[in-house]
């Protein structure tokens, strides 16, 4: 049955953790820290870099610095309240922080898988439909794929949410984590939680396996065109723009393929925490450094943008 407000508001959670140990506690919180620092960093330079830069205002681009808001708010979701965590001895969470966390952390987890499928479909058609790339990849057309990827996060958010608020929590108080994420709330419940587990599996497979299909088509696709072309600085070229996207969607799905598509039985909680650092807390660090290093238009873009402030100074 539906928890009444009483209930809801008594509910308490535990949070384990990382570690126990005061002195590992002390250094994992400057490096967590340090990464959240450069996250929000990093990603809003290349929010500035885009918005303030007239050769970066192409789609392939605006993703980009969706992206970066994404990555922004997803890191945001989880690295504060573990930087608290960090030095409070309590740990605690009320029911409704907890299931707050798990939503937004599922919609914005969710809407980076779409987006880097709708940055796949843009690399297609750039590189496949040159002539026709700006009358297909139109500024309306970009904002509906980037508001649609958002309308699919929230939707999956709300359908596990919807089913996880159902649960008697009455076993343990105590998660083996160090934020509120689905497998280990479920692992709370006192009563059967196939169901959950089953709509768990069939939207993270359902989600994976279709932004993945278009990301694989898309460059099926885009190898053969590139192939195509006669000169090796052109295809060197057209490569070069795909080799970010295609390091972004490595280190996402390879970890949360490995997170979600398994059976249950195989969860080990101490080794998904691990596993959930990475793709929490690491890759949105990691994307703009990816998509700044490995991409010539955007440092073009950052040196002039530092000229501009060295003469300024």
């Amino acid at each position: 049955s539906l928890l009444t407000l009483e209930s809801f508001l008594q509910i308490r959670f535990h949070l384990l953790g990382l570690t126990d140990q005061p002195e590992m506690k002390a250094a994992l919180f400057v490096v967590f820290l340090l990464i959240y620092i450069i996250t929000l960093l990093g990603n809003m330079g290349i929010i500035i870099i885009i918005r303030g830069d007239p050769r970066l205002h192409t789609s392939m681009y605006f993703f980009l610095g969706s992206l970066s808001v994404v990555d922004i708010c997803f890191s945001s979701v989880i690295a504060p309240r573990t930087l608290v965590n960090f030095l409070s001895e309590r740990r605690t969470i009320s029911f409704a922080g907890c299931t707050g966390q798990t939503f937004f952390y599922i919609v914005f987890v969710t809407t980076e898988c779409f987006l880097l499928a709708v940055m796949a479909y843009d690399r297609y058609v750039a590189i496949c439909n040159p002539l026709l790339y700006s009358s297909i990849m139109t500024r309306r057309l970009c904002v509906q794929l980037v508001v649609g990827s958002y309308i699919g996060g929230i939707l999956n958010a709300i359908i596990q949410m919807t089913f996880i608020i159902r649960l008697p929590f009455c076993s343990s108080n105590v998660i083996n984590h160090f934020f509120c994420d689905v497998p280990p709330l479920l692992a709370l419940s006192c009563a059967n939680t196939y169901i959950n587990e089953m709509i768990l599996f069939s939207l993270a497979g359902v989600i994976e396996l279709s932004t993945i299909s278009i990301i694989l088509v898309s460059y099926i696709f885009i190898f053969c065109a590139i192939l195509r072309i006669r000169s090796a600085e052109g295809r060197q070229k057209a490569f070069s723009t795909c080799v970010s996207h295609l390091t972004a969607v490595t280190l996402l799905y390879g970890t949360t393929i490995f997170m979600y598509l398994r059976p249950s039985s195989s969860y080990s909680l101490n080794t998904d925490k691990m596993v959930s650092v990475f793709y929490t807390v690491v890759i949105p660090m990691l994307n703009p450094l990816i998509y700044s290093l490995r991409n010539q238009v955007v440092k073009d873009a950052l040196r002039r943008r530092a000229e501009k402030i060295t003469v300024g100074v």
